[in-house]
């Protein structure tokens, strides 16, 4: 097996896992190349939401590329090809409708096709209780594919939640402040309780008693789900998944990967002076210091060329 079929597997694997974890990731393949460019036809990378780049689809000029168009694709949820080149190549080109030209001024005269492609997470989902309306819910989200979980409150355990988890407890009256402890453990992603709000100011009042901090019981909506006025119990379903699906189209549920998140610094992305490319502030980057303005670059041969004469890179930015 070559050393493209071996890093392919590494990329698939880390898409498994991110799926399991309930995270949203973009994949990205080279769909063309064109010599001499490092990335290769067939190579595979992923990019999380926080800019986590895993696998190789090519250089120092195309990797800040991917990372910031796979924000975007993240973003809308629409999937898109991107064709890096240089300039001079797209002139005269026929370039069909839907791709999107990059011209990159890296010294190698490689080019390359990316399709990049959103893999939104499919929500997780824990029903407490075994109400109707709770067997409800449970019903109307696999119909809408997501992963549903369906407990007694009894059985809730603090293992069955993670921070990508959505909990809807429905146990109606019967363990709800002890359910809400349990999931709280895990600082999940959403936190709905089936009850009158006159229920969910005694639900609270004893939560705080217990010690459970404000910031916590925040997290918690009592009542959950949109209110549509006087309905049956499994209209009540109904409402819940509307906010469900309301709260996942507006980002509500979308997570920083653990991984990442504990080491991840804000670092601000800057253009390269000379070739235009996206880069990172930071030291990995060839830092160079005129009239007291630091600059970053995407190769050596960047910075050495503003080195020479930096007044006419930062005069062409000045004309754009």
């Amino acid at each position: 097996m070559d050393n493209r079929a071996i890093e392919g597997l590494g990329v698939m694997e880390r898409a498994v896992e991110l799926a399991k974890d309930g995270e949203s990731f973009v994949m990205a393949t080279v769909v063309w190349r064109q010599g001499p460019s490092s990335g290769q036809s067939g190579s595979r990378a992923i990019v999380t939401a926080d800019g986590q780049l895993y696998g190789w689809i090519g250089g120092a000029c195309a990797e800040p590329v991917l990372i910031r168009e796979a924000k975007r694709v993240l973003e809308e949820g629409q999937a898109r090809l991107i064709w890096l080149g240089q300039e001079a190549d797209f002139v005269g080109m026929h370039v069909p409708e839907g791709v999107v030209t990059i011209p990159i001024s890296c010294q190698s005269d490689g080019a390359l096709q990316i399709y990049i492609e959103p893999m939104q997470s499919v929500p997780q989902l824990l029903v407490v209780g075994r109400s109707p309306m709770a067997v409800t819910l449970a019903k109307l989200a696999e119909d809408l594919d997501w992963r549903v979980q369906l407990v007694d409150g009894n059985d809730l355990t603090s293992s069955m939640v993670t921070q990508s988890t959505v909990v809807v407890i429905a146990t109606q009256g019967h363990g709800d402040e002890e359910a809400i402890e349990v999931a709280l453990t895990q600082n999940p992603v959403y936190v709905g309780v089936v009850a009158s709000r006159r229920r969910g100011k005694v639900v609270f009042d004893y939560l705080a008693e217990q010690g459970i901090s404000q910031a916590k019981l925040e997290q918690v909506r009592i009542p959950a789900g949109i209110d549509l006025g006087h309905t049956s119990h499994r209209e009540m379903a109904v409402a819940i998944l509307a906010e469900l699906v309301q709260l996942r189209a507006l980002g509500a549920f979308a997570r920083v990967s653990s991984e990442s998140s504990a080491s991840l610094d804000v670092v601000t992305e800057v253009l390269d002076p000379v070739c235009g490319m996206t880069v990172k502030a930071e030291k990995a980057n060839r830092p160079f210091t005129f009239e007291n303005v630091t600059y970053y670059f995407c190769a050596p041969g960047c910075r050495s060329a503003f080195e020479k004469d930096p007044t006419s890179y930062l005069n062409q930015e000045a004309k754009c």
